[in-house]
């Protein structure tokens, strides 16, 4: 029996499109990744037009029942990260769904993850970037997320 491979991310200070591209890959070869700290993922640009850029998103509707029948976007940073990573699998073939299924994103640090070794990908670190850039927590915010009240 082959032991399954699996992989603990955080995602703080991880460029988010850089990130997403290396995990779905991971999720392509196989693995299972859980990631950690998706609200410390950033977006690079600037503030404004990131934020309007996202909430251009949910003008978009649809001419059958509009009010009722709209495309779902996601607010909270940790189903962005999810969609984010989707768009990048092969959703219409068997092997991407199976690879989405073994995906796993959290707001912080779960109990049970506590004391495991988490790994960050250099090519994704937000110091390679020259620009300004924007926390995925305050775009959520800005789109109306609520945050997480810890116990």
């Amino acid at each position: 029996m082959s032991r399954e491979k699996i992989l603990y991310v955080d995602a703080t200070n991880q460029i988010l499109g850089r990130l997403a591209s290396i995990v779905a890959k991971k999720l392509l070869e196989g693995y299972r990744v859980y990631i950690v700290n998706a609200e410390k993922a950033v977006i690079s640009g600037e503030k404004k037009r990131v934020i309007e850029g996202y909430k251009l998103l949910f003008k978009v509707t649809t001419h059958y029942n509009p009010y009722k029948s709209g495309i779902k976007r996601p607010r909270a940073p940790h189903n962005i990260l999810k969609r984010t990573v989707r768009g990048m699998l092969p959703m219409d073939k068997p092997r991407g769904r199976n690879a989405y299924r073994r995906l796993r994103v959290y707001i912080g640090i779960p109990q049970e993850f506590k004391n495991r070794e988490f790994i960050r990908f250099s090519e994704a670190d937000a110091s390679r970037l020259k620009r300004e850039y924007i926390y995925l927590g305050d775009l959520a915010k800005e789109l109306g997320w609520k945050g997480v009240v810890y116990e």
